[in-house]
């Protein structure tokens, strides 16, 4: 139980966790899809090769635009891509190495799907047994009377009457079985050795580059999650003072009276409480003020830069008297 708790912890971490999580669970998804899937091939010359490419093919695209839409990289990628350039510069490093770590991920279920298919054999056998020479190969059902493309359009399928009591069937299925899983454990060598050899050669490149490509990728999405989160209090705090004026504004005047302890405590507790909403409020407390303040941060991203403190607006009350002349003023 507690390694289980680990585990979630890991995956519960970081955006890049929770994508490694996702694209395990696609994978794992795409295993228990295919050992449930019952393969039917139509065992005919027009149709086999169709059908079996369609099964070893087009499950994996779906695979891989599922990915590609659930990966949040996905939409921190496209966001730093068209937005307007304003007071931040772009750069293209952050945006390949986003693009980069997308299509990793998302290859990941796919490439689990067409390696099975290979492994077992039968989407391979559908599509190319009729590409077989039959003349190395004895027992051959001659007298059905049948073209001999459409005998070997049959070998998929064992049930078929016409191989009874023949181990022609079986002899063509295994030399084919042999190709297909020979093909599958080639290119899972492949991506091995690739990922063996770009693991040793790594820190023979500019590592700090990559660390800095690294950052600044996480920064985008770090950046981006904390402007929702903000945009969520702001929102909440704003719906409050919103609802909170239209019932004040709907009551009448009503006077209630209390001893000067507890008076003086209520207004502490409503003080503290309205200051901290002015906080989530930071001074937005119109639309026409949140809708610029969304223009803004879409069009002009601030400066990576934190060392000067922005400016703050800060308000000025005065007291005039009756002829409008002024008393004093308080900041």
């Amino acid at each position: 139980m507690d390694r289980l708790k680990l585990v979630l912890q890991y995956f519960q971490s970081n955006s890049e966790s929770i994508s490694n999580g996702i694209c395990i669970i696609l994978s794992l998804i795409s295993v228990k899809l295919y050992t449930s899937f019952d393969f039917n091939c139509p065992c005919l010359p027009q149709y086999n090769k169709m059908y079996a490419l369609g099964v070893m093919f087009v499950p994996p695209i779906i695979l891989f635009l599922l990915g590609v839409l659930v990966n949040r990289h996905t939409g921190v990628l496209m966001e730093e891509w068209v937005r307007p350039l304003g007071k931040r510069t772009k750069n293209p490093a952050v945006v390949k190495f986003l693009l980069s770590s997308v299509f990793q991920r998302s290859l990941l279920a796919p490439m689990v799907w067409i390696l099975m298919t290979l492994l077992d054999g039968k989407c391979f056998i559908c599509a190319f047994s009729m590409n077989v020479d039959p003349k190395y190969f004895t027992g051959i059902p001659n007298s059905t009377g049948l073209e001999l493309i459409k005998i070997m359009a049959k070998v998929p399928c064992k049930e078929d009457v016409i191989f009874k009591n023949s181990s022609f069937r079986k002899a063509v299925s295994r030399y084919v079985r042999c190709y297909s899983q020979a093909i599958g454990w080639s290119i899972l060598l492949f991506f091995i050795f690739l990922g063996a050899v770009g693991r040793v050669l790594k820190p023979c490149f500019n590592h700090a580059t990559f660390l800095q490509t690294r950052y600044w990728s996480n920064y985008l999405d770090i950046e981006q999650k904390l402007f929702d989160e903000t945009c969520v209090l702001h929102a909440r705090d704003f719906a409050r003072k919103c609802v909170v004026q239209f019932f004040e504004n709907m009551r009448e005047d009503v006077t209630v009276r209390m001893p000067l302890s507890s008076a003086l405590r209520l207004s502490t507790i409503h003080n503290e409480y309205e200051e901290e909403e002015e906080e989530h409020l930071h001074g937005i407390t119109r639309q026409d003020q949140v809708d610029h303040l969304l223009q803004t941060w879409y069009e002009c991203k601030p400066e990576l830069d934190v060392t000067r403190m922005a400016y703050k607006p800060k308000v000025c009350i005065t007291w005039e008297d009756i002829n409008g002349k002024a008393m004093f003023s308080e900041v």
